[in-house]
């Protein structure tokens, strides 16, 4: 009988059943996640049990069905490739209560607007951000990163190599998506003809996503976007800025 070790590692083996029974494969899942806490890729979890993609995705999607359905204390959240327990956004008022949290404040607009830019033209840079809301931007970029929204993911083969940066699984979750493809439709942008419009637009459709999707994750662990605690202070170029959006 041979196991995974769930903690680490690229190679997974598992012989104890040569592949779940049907009956069982939403409960092994179920357990799964509840353990892990954090989101978990079903295609680890396909190989783990010896079943097919199809089937881990299609037992993870009965299980959001029927927890939805039944009106349970817990969720199953997916985000592109992977799965997560939560606990139900209706209830919690009354996690808060029990677990003495407060409730995570909301972006503020200079955040929004640089989570606008990355989320609908990433990878971007700290500079291609600028570019477009005319202040310095490092402050709230740096905020979006400890709050887990966004990542870094590389360097652009420019002069200087900048940075660049990409929403993460934890920017899914906070807006309740699945993935990229449920963003906001934003047509015709135009960011170097000054097309301010339709990236407000973007920012608008973000806070709706984000005051309708409150989202609190299981197992004791708490998503990015909560992690952050406090009042959030601008910088001085950023509180300028308002909700004006300006391009080079």
């Amino acid at each position: 009988m041979e196991f995974v070790d769930m903690a680490g590692g690229s190679q997974v083996a598992y012989n104890a059943t040569k592949g779940v029974e049907a009956q069982d494969l939403e409960n092994v899942i179920e357990s799964i996640l509840f353990v892990a806490g954090d989101p978990v890729p079903l295609s680890r979890i396909a190989a783990v049990l010896g079943v097919s993609d199809f089937d881990a995705e299609a037992a993870a999607n009965r299980m959001r069905d029927r927890y939805s359905f039944e009106r349970r204390g817990i969720r199953l959240v997916k985000t592109d490739d992977a799965v997560q327990l939560c606990s139900s956004p209706e209830y919690a008022d009354y996690i808060r209560l029990a677990l003495e949290k407060r409730k995570p404040p909301q972006l503020s607009q200079p955040a929004l607007e640089v989570l606008s830019i990355i989320a609908y033209f990433q990878p971007a840079t700290k500079a291609y951000i600028e570019q477009i809301r005319g202040v310095d931007s490092a402050y709230t970029v740096g905020l979006l990163l400890d709050r887990e929204l966004i990542e870094s993911c590389g360097r652009l083969a420019a002069p200087g190599r900048p940075i660049l940066y990409r929403t993460t699984s934890a920017f899914l979750r906070t807006f309740g998506m699945e993935s990229l493809r449920e963003l906001p439709e934003l047509p015709q942008v135009d960011v170097t003809g000054g097309d301010q419009e339709n990236i407000q637009n973007a920012i608008l459709a973000l806070r709706e996503k984000e005051s309708g999707s409150e989202k609190e994750s299981g197992s004791g662990k708490e998503s990015g976007s909560e992690k952050e605690s406090g009042n959030e202070k601008e910088s001085g170029s950023e509180k300028e800025s308002g909700s004006e959006l300006s391009s080079s």
